[in-house]
């Protein structure tokens, strides 16, 4: 072979090579970055979207997420301005919101079930809502999904505020209730009962599940997301959705993926935490995948109306969609 046709073949690779490397690159489009408020600490409780995360569905779905633990993140406010395209809220923040004018809408349910309820040692003998009379209940704030939570446990038990001592003990529920501070206290089911239970006390949980449908935690975007760019809702909202699918049916590995985003995790009381995903596999919204029911919404409105929270009546069909329901 000449020098002459070295040359020419070598060009011919070159050039062909840059051109399958064009390729690649147009056919790989740059993701989209998503920042997830979640209002808590790292936890197995998030196991779902870790496990959507390592095994790339928020990728293959072009989303390049972070997850943001910042409890100073005021995320409604946020997501209604449309500075934040998400975030992961207890249901009835959206109504609270939308009767602010803030046009945030829920887009996929992460528990099937509200996950709060009232925990107490066996022996103060509180097995219904109408045991609670006269108790002293610790409630970590006067706010939230815990709080609802507690009032709508009280209003299953014909009970109002002023039966009862209401304590605000932040989330050191465990604590107070074991010290004989409190006679209960109000806990979201999948964690306090199984560190309780750990611990080899014998307890009772009332979970407001059992006596009133009301809206779980859920995504929430806007409605300028959902009109400009509903591939984006819709791609988000399936990952959570293939997350809680997966580590429903693979604990054990979602349990490890899990050790590497929270940390100490591996440190930490195996059973316990193992027992923390198992309970929340068993609240999460997996039989039908995202799906939200119109029947908690009115109910929860109906117990922020009571409460003096919701005073002016919203569109509650346009609070929530279920358009990206399985």
């Amino acid at each position: 072979m000449s020098l002459k046709q070295f040359v020419f073949i070598f060009i011919i690779l070159v050039f062909g090579l840059s051109g399958c490397s064009a390729a690649s690159s147009a056919a790989a489009p740059a993701l989209t970055p998503v920042s997830l408020p979640l209002g808590y600490i790292p936890n197995v409780q998030f196991a779902p979207l870790y496990v959507a995360m390592e095994k790339g569905y928020f990728t293959d779905a072009g989303i390049d997420l972070t997850l943001d633990y910042s409890f100073e993140t005021d995320a409604m406010a946020l997501v209604g301005a449309n500075k934040l395209q998400f975030a992961m809220v207890s249901g009835e923040q959206v109504l609270l919101a939308r009767a602010q004018s803030l046009p945030v809408v829920y887009v996929t349910a992460w528990y099937k079930d509200f996950p709060v309820g009232i925990v107490s040692l066996r022996p103060a003998g509180i097995s219904s809502p109408a045991d609670l009379k006269g108790k002293t209940i610790g409630v970590p704030v006067l706010s939230g999904a815990s709080y609802i939570g507690l009032r709508a446990l009280l209003a299953a038990g014909g009970l109002e505020e002023k039966d009862v001592n209401i304590q605000v003990v932040g989330f050191n529920q465990v604590e107070a209730l074991v010290s004989g501070q409190v006679d209960a206290a109000v806990v979201y089911v999948a964690n306090e009962p199984v560190q309780l239970t750990a611990q080899g006390y014998d307890i009772q949980v009332l979970q407001v599940a059992d006596y009133m449908e009301l809206v779980s935690n859920g995504l929430v975007t806007n409605e300028t997301t959902l009109a400009n760019n509903p591939a984006l809702a819709a791609a988000m909202a399936k990952a959570i959705q293939q997350g809680i699918q997966y580590t429903a049916a693979h604990p054990a590995e979602a349990y490890e993926i899990s050790q590497k985003y929270v940390e100490n995790l591996a440190q930490a009381d195996a059973a316990a935490q193992q027992a923390v995903l198992a309970e929340s596999i068993g609240m999460w919204q997996v039989e039908r995948p995202g799906y939200t029911s119109p029947a908690a919404w009115q109910n929860m409105a109906d117990v922020l109306t009571d409460m003096g929270l919701l005073k002016n009546s919203i569109s509650l069909d346009q609070a929530y969609t279920n358009q990206f329901s399985q």
